[in-house]
């Protein structure tokens, strides 16, 4: 007569625990593995993301602006429009300039009303940091095309081109004409002139 078996052996137990003990550290490795790629992946898109506002905002800084831009090449770029209608402040018409500042190599972006570059104490500027560890920022301008090349650190370089944008036609200035009033000697038709032979005041030798 066979005796049907009701329960797991001992030594079966034991081989199951050590297998788990194999396999579960395996399955945690993978688990980590998958957390950290999809933080990585998180932190790149937040980074893409932020990079894409950048070159949005810029790209409708120059848009929007009135063709009244200048451009002041060093290290990096300085670009200034003296006005547009793209305003982050509620402007109805600001100046906008994009500079790189020292710290950090921190690409900004300052809106106001009439400043210069340098600031002066009594300015009043909204400055909104739009990435840091910028290694490239560079604007050309010719006709009405304005290319921009953007690059940050360890990031493949960006690149985009505005077309339209034409310098303002300068204001005509008009030269009033001046009109003399002053009584002019040699005019014929002046009768104070005792010299005018046509003058009945003046006497026939």
């Amino acid at each position: 007569m066979i005796s049907k078996r009701s329960a797991f052996t001992l030594i079966e137990v034991l081989i199951s625990i050590v297998l788990l003990g194999i396999i579960l550290p395996a399955l945690y490795s993978s688990v980590d593995m998958l957390r950290d790629s999809n933080a990585h992946l998180l932190t790149y898109l937040e980074k893409s993301k932020k990079i894409t506002q950048a070159t949005d905002m810029l790209y409708m800084d120059i848009a929007s602006s009135d063709g009244n831009l200048s451009l002041k090449k060093d290290e990096f770029t300085r670009l200034c429009m003296e006005e547009t209608q793209n305003t982050l402040h509620g402007l109805t018409a600001a100046k906008v300039c994009w500079v790189v500042l020292k710290k950090n190599n921190t690409l900004a972006r300052v809106e106001g009303v009439g400043y210069r570059l340098p600031l002066r104490s009594e300015e009043r500027v909204e400055v909104d940091p739009v990435m840091q560890g910028v290694e490239l920022f560079d604007v050309y301008w010719e006709k009405d095309k304005v290319l921009v090349l953007l690059q940050q650190k360890g990031k493949e370089a960006i690149s985009f081109m505005v077309q339209g944008i034409t310098k303002p036609n300068p204001p005509t200035r008009t030269n009033p004409r001046r009109t003399n009033t002053s009584s002019n000697p040699t005019n014929p038709t002046n009768p104070t002139n005792p010299t005018n032979p046509t003058n009945p005041t003046n006497p026939k030798p």
